[in-house]
């Protein structure tokens, strides 16, 4: 671990801290409200995401394979465990109805439902990806803390808009139907996949050595992998789809399997 990394561990440490605190804090008060309690799952799933964003803060990022292991902790695994929480249904839950109201109609205006579309985080998330690593991006947060964090920051709020776009529970804007956001995750698992391939044939300058940069390319490959199936998972779990009204108003839907 180097003098940067260790100096600026504490106080990151303290944003996924206090994140989590805040979300404990309004679940308890959702409980002595009388209105049956918050979900043990989503506060568990929470509090995962936290944990994991704690885990990418003390990750030596001094590399390229621990810049790699921060970007899979903060942009995609992290995000799934926060999102999965809820956090927006319990702050609507918790916050008195005119504050909640004035949430709601901000979410529908039409530009949250462009900021919301998970077309846009796609372009956030592996466009910044690949800013990262096809310019001197990569190279310059190497040389300055600072800049390090920046990225980090970014690919935490683009992580999660992408997740929340893709599989939320959370209000929010109109989504698209479940076809069509799995079809931009589909995009989402190539782009990764194909960052990955460049990597890892050194077609990328990534100021490591060939050994670091194939490792990197790896962990980007099937990590990133794994964590877009469970992101592809967390859809068809939560998926409903719509009941087709019959045809005739007047005969009733068949309840049974239709035999030949």
């Amino acid at each position: 671990m180097n003098g940067h990394h260790g100096a600026t561990v504490g106080p990151l440490l303290l944003v996924p801290l206090v994140a989590f605190w805040v979300y404990l804090a309004a679940a308890l008060r959702e409980r002595d409200a009388g209105r049956g309690g918050w979900s043990h799952r989503r506060t568990a799933s929470f509090g995962a995401g936290t944990a994991l964003l704690a885990v990418a803060v003390h990750v030596p990022g001094h590399d390229l394979v621990g810049h790699m292991w921060q970007h899979l902790l903060v942009g995609m695994l992290a995000p799934l465990g926060l999102v999965l929480g809820a956090p927006g249904t319990l702050a609507l839950r918790v916050l008195d109805r005119r504050r909640g109201r004035a949430i709601v109609r901000a979410l529908r205006c039409p530009g949250a439902r462009m900021v919301a579309h998970p077309v846009t985080g796609l372009l956030l998330t592996a466009g910044g990806l690949y800013a990262l690593h096809l310019t001197p991006l990569h190279r310059a947060s190497l040389d300055h803390p600072p800049l390090h964090t920046l990225a980090l920051a970014h690919f935490l709020a683009s992580g999660y808009l992408f997740t929340w776009a893709i599989a939320g529970p959370d209000p929010g804007p109109h989504r698209p139907a479940v076809p069509v956001r799995l079809a931009v995750l589909g995009v989402s698992v190539a782009a990764h996949a194909t960052l990955a391939q460049l990597m890892y044939a050194g077609l990328v300058d990534t100021a490591a050595t060939v050994a670091q940069t194939r490792t990197a390319a790896t962990l980007m490959y099937y990590v990133g992998d794994l964590a877009e199936l469970l992101l592809a998972l967390a859809v068809l779990v939560t998926w409903r789809p719509a009941h087709r009204r019959p045809v005739n108003p007047g005969v009733p839907a068949r309840s049974g399997p239709v035999r030949a």
